[in-house]
């Protein structure tokens, strides 16, 4: 079974991820259709990236980004924090500067090398992600209550190497 972009399952497709392409047209019109979809999912990131310098005062989408982090991994660095958010570790020192003072973080110095400060999530930061998460996972739940494990498992493997394309453009952009 394949996905489609239409009604999330195509039964007569037949095709799995390990299957060869379908031949010819089919199957380059099922990648425009899929890099249609996929620009459409990052303008959506992007659209509400945007939305949060229009709203001073809420927490940010990237700034979720960190608090989750240290939700799912625990007390960390700052710079650690920046890998895992994907931005840049001043950023994250930033936008730590903020969740501070927002009472959703706290800040001490690692007992083993007073150099690193950790970071770790307060009761407020806490709460915060166990309310955002509900959500999400419920809004999650619902758009892809349709797909069967099979095929969620393709659509991520799909995305995976949509972003090996993307690695493999950056990277040749980088050698000109």
């Amino acid at each position: 079974m394949t996905l489609t972009a239409d009604s999330g399952a195509d039964a007569d497709a037949g095709a799995g991820a390990g299957d060869p392409p379908a031949a010819g047209g089919d199957h380059r019109a099922a990648v425009a259709t899929f890099a249609a979809a996929f620009k459409r999912a990052t303008g959506a990131v992007r659209r509400l990236r945007g939305r949060e310098s229009q709203h001073p005062g809420e927490l940010s989408y990237a700034q979720c980004g960190l608090l989750f982090g240290l939700a799912d991994s625990g007390q960390l660095s700052a710079s650690e924090l920046a890998g895992l958010a994907a931005v840049a570790p001043a950023t994250a020192t930033q936008m730590l500067d903020h969740l501070e003072a927002g009472g959703f973080v706290e800040r001490v110095r690692s007992v083993r090398d007073r150099r690193i400060v950790l970071v770790s999530l307060t009761a407020r930061g806490a709460a915060e992600v166990a309310a955002r998460r509900e959500r999400y996972e419920a809004l999650w739940a619902r758009e892809l209550a349709g797909f069967s494990v099979a095929e969620l498992e393709a659509a991520a493997a799909v995305l995976e190497r949509t972003a090996a394309v993307f690695v493999e453009i950056a990277a040749e952009a980088e050698a000109a």
